[in-house]
This record gives C-alpha cells, sequence and structure tokens, in this order.
C-alpha cells in the first residue's frame, strides 16, 4: 500500500489519538516523516528505506521486519521499539534512543549509530559490521553473538554488556569502558 504526499498527512495528523497507527506492510519508501508521532505505531513488514524520520517519536513502535535502509533515523526516540529482524544497513541513527529497544537478528551494517543510547536493549545475534558506535552508551546490552567486525567502538559504553559468543574480529575499542563485561559463560 503507497500513500500520495496528502494521505500520508492526514493519517499521521487526523487519526484518533487514543489508538495507534496500524501500518502493517506499508510502501512509506522515500517519505518525509520528519518529527512525526508514530509512537506505538505497528510498521511489521513495513518498507521505510530512505525515509527521513528525524527526530521521529517511535517509542514502543513496532517495526518487525521493517526495511530501513538508508532511511534517516537521527535524533529518534524508539525507546522500546521492537525492531527484531529489520534492516537498518546504512541508516542514520546518531544520537538516537534505542533504550531498552529489541534489534536482535537485525541487520546494521554500516549503520552510523554514533552517540546514541543503547542501554538495556537487545542486540543478540545484529550484525553490526562495520557499524559507528562511537560514543554509544551500550551499559547493560545484550550483544550476544553479535557481528561487530570492523565495528567503531571508540569512547563506546559497554559496562555490564553481554558480548558472549560476539565477534569483534578488528573492533576498534579505544578508550571504550569495558568494566564488568559478560563475555565467558
Amino acid at each position: 500500500m503507497e500513500f500520495t504526499r496528502n494521505e500520508l498527512y492526514l493519517l499521521l495528523n487526523v487519526h484518533p489519538i487514543d489508538r495507534p497507527l496500524w501500518l502493517v506492510g506499508a510502501d512509506l519508501s522515500g517519505a518525509d516523516l520528519n518529527r512525526a508521532d508514530l509512537s506505538g505505531a505497528n510498521l511489521n513488514r513495513a518498507e521505510l528505506n530512505g525515509a527521513n524520520l528525524n527526530g521521529a517519536n517511535l517509542s514502543g513502535a513496532s517495526l518487525y521486519r521493517a526495511n530501513l535502509e538508508r532511511a534517516n533515523l537521527s535524533g529518534a526516540s524508539l525507546e522500546g521499539a521492537n525492531l527484531e529482524r529489520s534492516n537498518l544497513s546504512g541508516a542514520n541513527l546518531y544520537r538516537a534512543n534505542l533504550k531498552g529497544a529489541n534489534l536482535s537478528g537485525t541487520g546494521l551494517e554500516g549503520a552510523n549509530l554514533k552517540e546514541a543510547n543503547l542501554k538495556g536493549a537487545n542486540l543478540e545475534g545484529a550484525n553490526l559490521k562495520g557499524a559507528n558506535l562511537s560514543g554509544t552508551s551500550l551499559e547493560e546490552a545484550n550483544l550476544e553473538r553479535a557481528d561487530l567486525t570492523w565495528a567503531k567502538l571508540e569512547r563506546a559504553n559497554l559496562d555490564k554488556a553481554k558480548l558472549k559468543g560476539a565477534e569483534l574480529y578488528r573492533a576498534d575499542l579505544e578508550k571504550a569502558i569495558l568494566e564488568e563485561i559478560q563475555q565467558a559463560s
């Protein structure tokens, strides 16, 4: 299902406040959703590749298997969101809030997560090859079996993070905080 610019505007501004948006499988590729309130929305399997979600509120939203390749989520709030098995390859998540989000099995290859908040996030089995996680808060995050090959983790806070089975080949951990990490079984 594709939306015209006018239909998208009406959808975002006229829907009942007491009910979250239901956009399962919607094609929002390249859509300008700058600062949109999509909190609690169901965007499972939605096409959001190249979409502008700068500063958008996606707290508690469900984006299971959504395609957000090359999407701009800079400064977006995704606290408690479900992004399980989604594609965020090449996405810009600079300073995004992903506290407590579920990103298990998610593709984040080459994504920019610089200074993002991933405290308590579930990144089990996520692909973070070549991702920029500089200055990112990964405190208490679950990174078990995550692929962090060539990832940039400079100044990242990994305090109490779970790294059992994580691949850290050629990862840049310069000045990273690695206190109380859980790597052994």
